[in-house]
């Protein structure tokens, strides 16, 4: 299990940093975050473009939208030292199609009824539900990566209190509840299986070899023991 994780991880490291090799000319973060900041536009030109000015439309804008100011936000008061590695242009040009750019299918499902989504606005209650689970999801991930950010570099070792006392990932889990609003406004079965490939070949696969690496802490087997991986364990 270790070996295929540990396989899985450098083909991500491959592709997400060092794809075709060459010179490293740009961070991470700044292919993320022009993804981020590209939302705000994106959806309204789509929502102009295909002249839909629905409610549907409009939540979605503002759910999605905010979310990228948020993370633009959490980027300037705290940023991710992982993201601020550098990555070759290919490295780039593919994260830039997969996950991001694949992300943007869901506002294009929203705004241009594709693939027969959407004849009408979905109704009342699975609005209120995308946009509760959303909340949770944002104050979750960005909660988590503040407490990260901030004890870390004060106390080295297992985060074990706060958000992390009961669950070992509460990023993550934030980041997936977040997306699965996107998903439920997209009201398609193809935003899902976009989801499913980014949790399985990135988060699972993170999530695991941060495992792995912490489970060198003595403190490891009684945290694993009283901790569930996304959700709080009995």
């Amino acid at each position: 299990m270790a070996g295929a994780v540990a396989r899985l991880k450098a083909l991500n490291t491959l592709l997400a940093e060092d794809l075709l090799g060459g010179p490293k000319v740009m961070k991470f973060s700044w292919v993320i975050n022009f993804h981020k900041a590209g939302t705000v536009l994106v959806v309204p030109l789509l929502m102009w473009w295909s002249d839909n000015w629905s409610t549907v439309a409009w939540v979605y804008w503002a759910l999605h939208g905010s979310y990228g100011l948020c993370w633009l936000l959490k980027d300037r008061a705290f940023p991710d030292r992982a993201w601020e590695r550098r990555i070759t242009w290919a490295s780039a040009l593919f994260v830039s199609v997969f996950p991001l750019a694949a992300y943007w299918s869901f506002p294009l499902l929203v705004v241009t009824r594709g693939l027969g989504t959407w004849t009408s606005d979905p109704g009342n209650a699975l609005l209120a539900g995308a946009i509760a689970l959303h909340t949770v999801g944002v104050v979750l991930m960005m909660t988590a990566d503040a407490q990260k950010n901030f004890t870390l570099p004060l106390r080295r070792g297992l985060l074990t209190t706060g958000l992390y006392a009961r669950i070992r990932h509460p990023n993550y889990l934030g980041e997936m509840l977040l997306y699965s609003a996107y998903a439920l406004l997209a009201g398609h079965w193809v935003a899902w299986v976009i989801l499913l490939l980014v949790w399985g070949q990135i988060f699972l696969v993170n999530m695991l070899s941060t495992e792995s690496s912490i489970s060198r802490y003595p403190e490891w087997p009684e945290y694993r023991g009283r901790s569930g991986m996304l959700f709080p364990w009995p």
